[in-house]
Parts: C-alpha cells; sequence; structure tokens
C-alpha cells in the first residue's frame, strides 16, 4: 500500500512540473544504449519517469529493509529491480551482495537492459563516485552516462547523510544527460571515476540552474 500511494505522489510530482526548454532529449544518447546513468544518492526518485517508452531499464537497490519501499515503487513503474550494493571494503561489499549485483547487472546490460544506478557509496562520502560504477563499465563495455534530474520546487532532508531531495509539484523540471564515459581498461579506473564525480556534479549544478532560471 506504502508503495502504490508513493509512486503516484511521484508521478503526480513528475507530470505536475512542466519541463524546460533546457531539458536534455534521451536521443542524444543514441549509438550509446544500452547504458548505466548514474545519479547522486538523494537525487534519483524521479528517474523512473524520465526514462525513454522504448527502451528496457532496470535500477539497483540495496538490500536494505530501508529500500524495500524504493524497490516495489520502481517496480510499480515497469522497470525491474536488482538489489545489492556496494560498499567501503571488500567484506562490506560482500555482505551486501556486490558480487551477485556487479553479475546481473552485466547479464541485464547484454541483454539489452540499460541501467540506473547511484554513482556514490551509501553512508560513504557523498558525492564521490564509487569503485563499483566503473568497474560495471570496464567489464561490460557499456558507457557510464551522468544524469541529473531538478524541479523548481524542492525540499531538501537535511538531517539525511546524503541530504535527500524530495521533488515537489507544480513547478518547473529539467532533466540534464552528460557525455557517455567509457572505462577501457583497470589502470583507467581513478581517472574515470574521477571523471564521473566531475560530470554528475556539472550535470546537477545545470539542471539546478536551469530550473530557477525558468519563467
Amino acid at each position: 500500500m506504502a508503495s502504490a500511494i508513493v509512486e503516484r505522489w511521484l508521478r503526480f510530482t513528475w507530470t505536475s512540473n512542466a519541463e524546460v526548454d533546457e531539458s536534455d532529449d534521451p536521443v542524444v544518447l543514441d549509438g550509446h544504449w544500452p547504458a548505466i546513468f548514474a545519479l547522486w544518492h538523494g537525487q534519483q526518485l524521479l528517474s523512473p519517469y524520465a526514462a525513454p517508452e522504448n527502451i528496457s531499464f532496470k535500477s539497483l537497490v540495496s538490500r536494505s529493509a530501508d529500500a524495500e519501499i524504493n524497490a516495489r515503487v520502481i517496480e510499480r513503474t515497469g522497470h525491474g529491480v536488482i538489489r545489492g550494493s556496494g560498499g567501503r571494503s571488500a567484506r562490506a561489499a560482500a555482505k551486501k551482495g556486490a558480487v551477485g549485483a556487479t553479475k546481473a547487472i552485466c547479464d541485464a546490460l547484454k541483454d539489452g537492459y540499460s541501467i540506473v544506478m547511484v554513482a556514490d557509496i551509501s553512508k560513504g562520502k557523498p558525492r564521490q563516485a564509487g569503485e563499483g560504477i566503473v568497474r560495471i563499465a570496464r567489464l561490460s563495455s557499456r558507457p557510464i552516462v551522468p544524469i541529473a534530474i531538478a524541479t523548481s520546487r524542492y525540499h531538501v532532508l537535511q538531517n539525511s547523510w546524503d541530504k535527500t531531495t524530495i521533488n515537489l509539484p507544480f513547478g518547473k523540471r529539467c532533466l540534464k544527460i552528460g557525455q557517455p564515459i567509457y572505462v577501457a581498461t583497470r589502470e583507467e579506473e581513478p581517472a574515470m571515476r574521477q571523471k564521473v564525480t566531475e560530470e554528475l556534479d556539472r550535470v546537477t549544478r545545470d539542471a539546478y540552474r536551469a530550473v530557477e532560471g525558468a519563467k
């Protein structure tokens, strides 16, 4: 019941916010599908509604009990869910199901699904891309696409570690899409983590600037 209420609220929030002219069209990604879409923690709530209707998606959601409603909400939008997450150590990652999730993501990408996942590690340093997303990009040979979704009306949960943003209805919205980032070798991973971090920061700034300046 809770997931149905949340999903209806998010869908209403999406549809009641008018898209600004500065929004990017996913058509710019032609030739790069399937892809790994990266967002910052706390900024992902509206992501299922930004997906093109002709593309199949699966979202990575942690195994935690707190994430159960999130997983059910995503499934109600028609997207698939993969459970698991990374950690700040190999032991923590194993406990959270990182290995199984990595295999499931690579298999899904091979089957033509695009993947939505947050780039930073839960309860880690916010807005710093973790190792997992670039490793998946290398193993799958698919690009990371940093994206950001902003609405002009929102509320930030200041006490949350990631400053979760609750989008509100009756405003403006903007989708910003970054440049696809490919990871060819293990040696490239540290540099690509930094590139994902910088590009995600850029598109997030650009999305909020677009809605704040909208008439």
